[in-house]
This record gives structure tokens, sequence and C-alpha cells, in this order.
């Protein structure tokens, strides 16, 4: 089991000039670092994948779609447009060395019909994954799709929603994601929800009800670490937090204030996960 830091606390795009806070993730006894696939190219992340390799610090790395990518959409331009995005953030995630790349990628984040989910469209979503999967097989990295809440998703809101997905891809490339944040909202019991997911879990974002320091809220925290050891849960526990320094990037995704000290979030959160889970 590891734990990871995701950097979208700080930046939604990692450069050199971040690497003084990855030092500091280091030094607190972080195990490795989440990026965000938005923009540059494979030189860029290459460069950023061989100096985290040089640390010793892990990567995994979340991708998102736009509506004009969504492959969940009726228009087969789309869905294609989909796929490319999914192929390039899993050629970028190999540039990084990244294990895992995670994300609401079987539909596009905040996209909405204002109908309930149709299955034509979660078919139309298995059938890019099952291609992005096998791109993934071939990079040796596992695509980890989230359920999202239903405020910023329709189509997969919890993780019966997610097994089904998995189920349904069918390949060993394929898993899925955990985020104590989007199940304190969805799930009756996080418990249920975790061993719900079990045989298909590949990683677990530790987020606050808030987005603020972990264990500062009100997730059900004894439930969430007590379940991920009953179903010996080996992959990343990455703290996902979010915060207001880049405007842009906050207002996408509904953030209106600063829920807890940069530094707090990190410090506190990693010593957080270590009781939670007796490590």
């Amino acid at each position: 089991m590891k734990i990871g830091m995701n950097m979208l606390l700080w930046t939604n795009h990692v450069t050199e000039h971040h690497y003084d806070i990855v030092d500091s993730l280091k030094l607190t006894g972080y195990d490795g670092i989440e990026l965000f696939l938005g923009e540059g190219n494979e030189q860029h992340y290459s460069r950023l994948g061989n100096h985290f390799a040089e640390i010793e610090m892990g990567v995994t790395c979340v991708a998102s779609l736009a509506a004009e990518e969504n492959i969940a959409s009726p228009d087969q331009k789309t869905r294609k447009a989909g796929l490319e995005k999914l192929k390039w953030s899993i050629e970028m995630g190999a540039a990084l060395n990244a294990e895992v790349i995670c994300g609401p990628f079987h539909s596009s984040f905040a996209y909405f019909t204002r109908q309930p989910p149709k299955e034509e469209e979660r078919q139309w979503s298995i059938e890019m994954l099952q291609k992005a999967a096998e791109l993934a097989g071939e990079a040796n990295i596992i695509l980890a799709p989230e359920a999202l809440n239903r405020f910023e998703c329709y189509l997969y809101n919890t993780m019966t929603d997610l097994k089904t997905l998995a189920e349904k891809v069918n390949h060993p490339s394929l898993g899925a994601m955990y985020d104590t944040h989007h199940g304190n909202i969805e799930e009756k019991s996080q418990a249920e929800a975790l061993k719900t997911i079990a045989p298909y879990l590949k990683h677990v974002h530790i987020s606050e009800n808030d987005r603020g320091t972990p264990g500062s809220g009100q997730v059900n925290w004894n439930e969430v670490f007590r379940t991920l050891k009953e179903i010996d849960y080996q992959g990343w526990l990455t703290i996902e937090a979010f915060s207001t320094i880049i405007p842009e990037f906050a207002n996408a995704i509904n953030v209106w204030r600063d829920y807890s000290p940069m530094e707090e979030v990190y410090t506190k959160g990693y010593t957080f996960i270590k009781k939670g889970m007796g490590i």
C-alpha cells in the first residue's frame, strides 16, 4: 500500500517549477504524486517522469473528457474524439512511468442531458473503454474510471454502477477507483460500497466531504479504513483536495473557497492515513 498526494491542490499543470512541492511531499513521507493530464507533450511528461523516478517518487494520473470528447455520446465523431483523448492520456502517462490513470473518463465531466442514463449511452462508453483498455495494457497502465456524485455526472454515480462497467469491459487493464468524497454523497454505506467494488478496486482517493484536510469533516473514516483493511486493498491511497490557487480551474470544478491550509492538508492528511490504516 502506498500513500500519494494529488498535485491539483497546487496546480493543474505540473512543471519543473513545482519540484520544490514534490520535495516537500517526499520529506513528509509520501510514496508518490498524482498529476492531472491536461496539457503538455510527450517530451514534457518524459522529463517529469525521469525526475520523479530519480527521486523515487511514484506517479499516478487523472484524466477527464470534455463535452466534445464524450465517449458516451450518440455521435460517433464525438466518441472517436474521446478515444483519441484517452489514447493521448495513456501515451503521456507512459512517458511519466505512471502506474494508474484514474478519473471520470467513462463520460464527460459535468455534462448532462437532463435525462437519466440510457443503456445505449453506457454501452457506447463500454465499447470505447474496451479499446482504451487494450492501449493501456500495451503501456502497462491500469485505467481506473471514477464514479462521481450526481451534481458532476449522471452516467455513473455509485460503486454498483461502476462494478457493472468493469464487468462489461472485462479487461485486466481496466479496474475502478473509489473516492470517499463522492461515496459520502451517493452511497448508503462506505463499507458496503467498498465491498461492492473490491474485486475491481485499483485506486482510492482519500477526500473529505468538503475537499479539505482528511479527517476534519464528516466522512466515516473508521468505516473506510476498516473496510480497506478487510478487503486487503493494496493499491494507492491518494489524497485529493482542492484550492482556489488557479481560479480558472477552481471555477471549472465549482471550488469557491479554500477549505484548509495547504500545508495542513498534506501533513495532517498523511499522518491521518498512516494512523487510520495502522502503517
